[in-house]
């Protein structure tokens, strides 16, 4: 067959949405051009579920990129590749890397921190009700970002001094539409900032992820452990992951429920739970769009007949696979409480699912849950249309999520 043109990606994400229906239309994967970057796209569910366990599909460009070198000189997602941790980690170094990080997110281990949750949930919710009745707020800035800072700040034994210079960093890692130098100096910034954590930890450490991690680097003396960098990238995958994504979900939630009216009725009638306000927000608008960047090991044949050549770029579309009518019906693109079936790659498929997942899960559950109990008449501020996604093809948000606040005495 001819070869498709390949489509450009809006690093603005101006209309996602147009954007998935234009993706799926081209196929189970496409050629995308990625701020300058050639890749597949792929976000047929069973074609990327299948790539995402195949032997053949490498996460390591280094070892498995031609392009790798060159890529990293000019192209302003390089920390995405580049970063020599168990998100880019292959094979064994893979298993070695998540062995060391999987006994802090354990299901006891999770289940430890909901005191926590929900006592910084509280308080933050104490804060909003302090506010004058029917005052408008950015929830997003209020309440869905210093949750998850809060509880990965604790988790990680990230103190106030530490944690303010790392957040605008960490959005700046989600962006994509930096500058290639941007983003360079961006990287650069926040290593330093993980430097100064990483010395204060070996002098002072506690009873904190951060400065096990680092006693597993200083210690393991049989090679197994961690490198120098591997920790450093380890620490900056554990605090960027640990509360991006799970602002979005927040945001994205309490979007969906308040520009549909019937869906809370389903939460107040008994017909669906807070458990499904999570897991079909996750279909309906995974936090991650589209997640850069694996590589083709061998030429792999596609069900079209195309072919990802050995060597070849490949994007995870998740946004566009959550969608998709042959998983998920004719109604793949409305949100629904009451789907039986609520499946979603949210949090990857295969060896690099996301070890945090329960977390995320417990904190954006007691999030809701709290805040729609303390707001039931909570409302969007502006129509839903005037929101302003995130200048981003990878992170799934709004710049700002303004509500009026309504407790139940109105």
């Amino acid at each position: 067959m001819s070869e498709q043109q390949k489509l450009v990606l809006d690093p603005t994400a101006r209309d996602h949405h147009a954007e998935y229906r234009a993706l799926r239309a081209r196929g189970p994967a496409t050629r995308v051009d990625v701020l300058g970057l050639t890749a597949w796209s792929v976000g047929d569910p069973r074609l990327l579920r299948r790539l995402l366990t195949s032997e053949q599909v490498s996460k390591d460009g280094r070892a498995h990129w031609p392009g790798y070198a060159e890529t990293l000189a000019t192209w302003p997602l390089a920390l995405w590749i580049a970063v020599d941790n168990m998100f880019t980690a292959y094979g064994g170094d893979h298993r070695r890397l998540r062995r060391m990080v999987a006994p802090a997110f354990t299901a006891r281990r999770v289940q430890a921190l909901r005191p926590d949750v929900e006592a910084i949930v509280g308080t933050l919710l104490d804060e909003l009700a302090a506010r004058p009745a029917g005052v408008i707020v950015d929830l997003r800035e209020e309440f869905a970002y210093p949750l998850p800072i809060a509880v990965i700040g604790r988790l990680m034994g990230v103190g106030d001094d530490h944690g303010k210079g790392f957040r605008a960093m960490v959005d700046a890692v989600f962006a994509t539409t930096l500058t290639a130098a941007e983003a360079a100096a961006n990287t650069a910034g926040l290593y330093e900032s993980l430097d100064r954590l990483i010395a204060a930890k070996r002098a002072a450490p506690g009873d904190d992820l951060t400065s096990l991690l680092i006693t597993a680097r200083d210690e393991e003396g049989d090679g197994t452990g961690f490198t120098d960098g591997e920790l450093r990238d380890t620490l900056l995958l554990m605090i960027s992951a640990g509360y991006e994504t799970t602002v979005n979900v927040i945001d994205q939630a309490v979007t969906a429920l308040l520009t549909d009216p019937g869906q809370l009725g389903h939460l107040r009638a008994g017909r669906a739970g807070w458990d499904d306000v999570v897991e079909e927000t996750l279909r309906y608008e995974p936090a991650v769009k589209h997640l850069p960047l694996r590589f083709a090991l061998a030429d792999i044949p596609l069900p079209d007949g195309q072919t990802i050549a050995r060597g070849d770029a490949i994007l995870a579309s998740f946004g566009v696979a959550s969608r998709d009518p042959g998983w998920h019906g004719p109604t793949a693109d409305r949100f629904d409480l009451t789907r039986q079936v609520k499946d979603h790659m949210a949090f990857g498929h295969g060896a690099h699912f996301c070890l945090g997942a329960p977390l995320a899960r417990l904190e954006v559950g007691t999030a809701l849950s709290g805040l729609f109990d303390r707001f039931p008449n909570l409302e969007l501020a502006v129509p839903a249309e005037e929101l302003r996604p995130l200048p981003s093809l990878i992170s799934n948000g709004h710049q700002a999520l303004p509500v009026r606040l309504r407790p139940a005495d109105g």
